[in-house]
C-alpha cells in the first residue's frame, strides 16, 4: 500500500469535523476511503478501477454519493 495516494494525518485533521458521525457500525477508514475517491477523481478512473488499497469499490462510490449529498 506504499505506493498508493494516501492524505496525511494533518490533512485528514483539518477535514474531519465536516464528515458524518457513524451509526453504530464501524465504517471503513475514511482516510483510506477519501484517498481512494479522491484517486479516482483525479486520474478520471470508473470506481471498479481504484486500486483494492483504498477498500471496496462500492464503499469508495457509496461513500462519494452520501458525502457529496
Amino acid at each position: 500500500m506504499s505506493d498508493l495516494l494516501m492524505l496525511t494525518l494533518k490533512q485528514m485533521r483539518r477535514i474531519e469535523p465536516f464528515f458524518p458521525l457513524s451509526h453504530g457500525v464501524p465504517r471503513v477508514d475514511d482516510r483510506r476511503v477519501l484517498s481512494g475517491i479522491l484517486f479516482v477523481i483525479r486520474n478520471g478512473l470508473r470506481w471498479r478501477d481504484a486500486p483494492a488499497g483504498y477498500g471496496p469499490h462500492k464503499t469508495i462510490y457509496n461513500r462519494f454519493i452520501r458525502w457529496s449529498r
